[in-house]
C-alpha cells in the first residue's frame, strides 16, 4: 500500500497535517525527523513539517537529506520550506518582525506550479514562523508572495520540491486543503482508496494471520476504541476472544451492567469482574493525581492479571491503541515533558509473556468510529463520549471512597441526562462532572447548608490533543444545576468550566 511519509520537527499542527490527508482517504504515517524510515516500503510522497525551532537554533533539527528523496515528491511546510532553503543553499533570516496570524497570498501569474494550481489571488493562508527565507536556492522558482513574505512559495518542478512557509493544514488557510490535494492527490498520483470498509477488510485478513489458532485476552471497558478493537477482533477470531471487564467500582452510574449486556447483544464473550472492593482499599488516604492514577493502574493490572492466568492457552494481549498513542510514544527531541500519566493503562508484566495485537494503532478517534459504523456497532457504544481509564477517581478532586463515588455518579447521571434530553450530548466531543474537594454555604428550605461543589466540563474536539469549552444556553445549565441540587443530598453548588485546551486539560487531573 502506498502512502505519504509525514516527517514531524516538531510541530503543534503536525497531526494536523496527518488528519487533512486522512480526510482525502489517502493513508498517510508520521515519522520523528531523526527516525527517516526506509526507501522500499512504499513511501508515494514525502511531507517535511514545520517546527518550533528556528534553523538558527544550536539544536535546530537539521536531519540529512536521504538520497532515496530523490526519487519522490517533497512538500516542505513553515520551517520544512526553510530547511529545504538551508539545504539547497538558500538564506533564512529572523524576521523583524514575528509573521504570525493570516495573510493574503498573491500567487505568480507566470509560475504555473502544480502545488497551486485552482487557489485565487488573495486566497487566505495561515503564517506562524519567527523566520523568513530571503535568499531563494539556485535553480529555485519563486511562485507565491504575501504582503510580509517575498518568497511564500517556491520549487523545483523538475525534481518535484516544493515549499510554502503558510500552514495549508490550518481551517484558518482558506483554500489549504486544495493545496494539500495539489500535492498528495496530483503531484503524487495517490489514490483515494483508504476508507473504513477497506480498512476492516484487510485488517480481518491480517489479524486472522498474525494471530493464528491462539486465544486473545483483552481489558475492554465500554469505550470507543476498545469495543472496536474488540468487534474487529471478534470478526477475525470469534470466541478465542476472551474479554474482561473490571468494575472499578469508579465508572458511571449503572455503566457496569449496560455496558455487559450491549456486549452480550454484540455476541462477544466477555467476563465482568466486580473489583470495587480492592480499588477503594488501593485509593484510601490518596489525594494527588499522580499517585491516585498509579494506585489504580496497579491494582487493574492485579485483577487483570489474576483473570487472565484463568484463561488457557493465551499467547496474545488485545489492547485498543490508537495512532495518537503511538505518535506521542515518540518524542522528536527526547523525551518529553509529562504532564500526567496517560489515561490509560500502560502495560501488563512482562512475566505474562504475551505479544502484543493492537488493531486500531493506524486509526485516529474520527476514523474509529468510521470503522465502528461499517463494522455496524449500536450507536450506545459508538457515540459515547471519550471516558478516561482512571474514571470517576480522576474526576473527584481528593480523596477517593464509595460515598463520594455515589455522589458524582448521581450529578453526573442527571448532567448527561439533560445533554440528551435537550440534544446536545451528540454535539459534545466530551462532557462529565467533576467534584471538587470544597464546601459552600448555602440555603436549603428553612436551613443554612454546608455541602460539596460540583463543576460541569463539556469540550468541543477532534482527537483530544486540543479542545474549546462549549458554549451551552444559560437555560440549560440552570435546569441541570437545579437538578443536581435538587435531587443530590450532598451538593449546593453547581459551576461550570469555560477553560480551553490548551492552556487547561480537558480532565482536572
Amino acid at each position: 500500500m502506498e502512502r505519504i511519509l509525514i516527517l514531524d520537527f516538531g510541530s503543534q499542527y503536525t497531526q494536523l497535517i496527518a488528519r487533512r490527508i486522512r480526510e482525502m482517504e489517502v493513508y498517510c504515517e508520521i515519522h520523528p525527523f531523526h527516525h527517516c524510515p526506509e526507501e522500499g516500503e512504499g513511501w508515494g510522497g514525502v511531507i517535511l513539517s514545520g517546527s518550533p525551532f528556528s534553523t538558527h537554533d544550536r539544536e535546530a533539527p537539521m536531519a540529512p537529506w536521504p538520497d532515496w528523496f530523490g526519487s519522490l515528491p517533497v512538500l516542505g511546510i513553515c520551517y520544512g520550506a526553510q530547511w529545504l532553503a538551508v539545504h539547497r543553499g538558500g538564506q533564512v533570516q529572523r524576521s523583524v518582525i514575528r509573521e504570525y496570524g493570516r495573510a493574503q497570498l498573491q500567487v505568480n501569474p507566470q509560475g504555473g506550479s502544480p502545488l497551486l494550481q485552482g487557489i485565487r489571488q488573495g486566497s487566505i493562508v495561515w503564517m506562524s514562523h519567527g523566520d523568513t527565507v530571503t535568499e531563494l536556492p539556485q535553480g529555485a522558482l519563486h511562485t507565491a508572495s504575501t504582503e510580509s513574505v517575498q518568497y511564500a512559495a517556491f520549487e523545483w518542478p523538475d525534481q518535484r520540491v516544493y515549499a510554502i512557509q503558510f500552514h495549508p493544514e490550518v481551517t484558518h488557510s482558506e483554500e489549504g486543503m486544495q493545496v494539500l490535494r495539489n500535492f498528495v492527490l496530483g503531484i503524487c498520483g495517490m489514490s483515494p482508496t483508504w476508507t473504513a470498509a477497506s480498512f476492516v477488510q484487510q485488517s480481518i485478513h491480517d489479524l486472522k494471520a498474525q494471530v493464528g489458532d491462539h486465544e486473545v485476552v483483552m481489558g475492554i471497558s465500554g469505550g470507543v476504541d476498545s469495543t472496536v478493537a474488540a468487534v474487529l477482533l471478534h470478526h477475525a477470531i470469534g470466541d478465542r476472544l476472551h474479554g474482561i471487564f473490571v468494575d472499578n467500582g469508579l465508572l458511571r452510574q449503572d455503566e457496569f451492567t449496560q455496558v455487559l449486556e450491549a456486549y452480550q447483544q454484540l455476541g462477544l464473550r466477555v467476563k465482568g469482574v466486580n473489583a470495587q472492593n480492592e480499588f477503594y482499599e488501593a485509593l484510601a488516604g490518596l489525594e494527588e493525581p499522580e499517585a491516585k492514577r498509579k494506585a489504580i493502574g496497579r491494582v487493574f493490572i492485579e485483577v487483570f492479571e489474576r483473570e487472565a492466568n484463568a484463561i488457557p492457552a493465551v499467547a496474545f494481549l488485545g489492547q485498543g491503541t490508537i495512532y495518537p498513542d503511538v505518535i506521542e510514544s515518540v518524542s522528536v527531541h527526547g523525551p518529553s515533558a509529562t504532564i500526567k500519566s496517560h489515561h490509560n493503562v500502560g502495560g501488563l508484566p512482562d512475566r505474562m509473556k504475551l505479544k502484543l495485537v493492537e488493531p486500531l494503532r493506524a486509526l485516529f478517534k474520527d476514523e474509529v468510529r468510521k470503522v465502528g459504523r461499517a463494522l455496524n456497532i449500536p450507536s450506545i457504544l459508538l457515540d459515547r463520549h471519550p471516558f478516561p481509564g482512571p474514571g470517576l477517581g480522576i474526576r473527584i478532586l481528593g480523596p477517593v471512597d464509595s460515598a463520594t463515588v455515589r455522589l458524582l455518579q448521581q450529578a453526573d447521571a442527571i448532567y448527561l441526562e439533560h445533554l440528551r434530553r435537550s440534544g446536545w450530548y451528540d454535539q459534545i466531543w466530551q462532557a462529565g462532572a467533576i467534584l471538587l474537594p470544597v464546601k459552600s454555604v448555602g440555603v436549603m428550605g428553612d436551613e443554612r447548608s454546608y455541602e460539596r461543589v460540583v463543576a460541569l466540563r463539556a469540550v468541543h474536539s477532534l482527537d483530544g490533543m486540543t479542545a474549546d469549552w462549549v458554549h451551552l444556553p444559560y437555560d440549560l445549565l440552570a435546569e441541570i444545576s437545579n437538578d443536581i441540587i435538587n435531587r443530590v443530598r450532598g451538593i449546593n453548588r453547581v459551576v461550570y468550566d469555560i477553560s480551553s485546551k490548551p492552556p487547561a486539560t480537558i480532565e482536572w487531573e
